[in-house]
C-alpha cells in the first residue's frame, strides 16, 4: 500500500527543501539515479518531505533504467529506436513536471512507476 506524506501548513516544506527536491528531479535527466539515492539515503531519517520525493525520483529513475534496457533489447528488431525516443522525452518532460510541483512545495508522483523503493 502506497505510503502518503500528508503535508499541513505547520509543516510545509522549508525552501531549502524545496530546493533540493527540485534538484533531485532535475539531476536525474542527466545522472539517472545517482542523485536520488543520495538524497535518499542522507535524508531518508530526518525529512519526510525530502525522504519521499527522493525515493519518488530514485524508483522513477529505476524504471527508466529498465525501460531503456528494454528499448535497447528491441533494437535488434528496429523498434527499440522509437521507444528509446519514448523514454528519453518521457524522462525529461516528467523530471521537469516533478520539478516545477516540488518547487512549490507540492508531493509529486510519478505516473508509470514501478515502486521498488518503498
Amino acid at each position: 500500500m502506497p505510503q502518503e506524506i500528508i503535508v499541513s501548513n505547520h509543516n510545509t516544506p522549508s525552501n531549502d527543501d524545496k530546493n533540493i527536491a527540485t534538484i533531485t528531479h532535475l539531476s536525474g535527466i542527466l545522472f539517472s539515479f545517482i542523485p536520488s539515492l543520495i538524497v535518499w539515503l542522507l535524508k531518508k531519517d530526518d525529512n519526510a518531505y525530502l525522504s519521499a520525493q527522493a525515493k519518488e525520483a530514485l524508483n522513477f529513475q529505476i524504471t527508466i533504467l529498465l525501460a531503456q534496457f528494454v528499448a535497447m533489447v528491441l533494437l535488434v528488431i528496429l523498434v527499440g529506436f522509437l521507444l528509446l525516443a519514448i523514454v528519453w522525452i518521457l524522462n525529461i518532460v516528467l523530471c521537469i513536471i516533478a520539478a516545477i510541483s516540488t518547487s512549490k512545495g507540492e508531493i509529486y508522483r510519478y505516473p508509470f512507476t514501478l515502486r521498488l523503493i518503498s
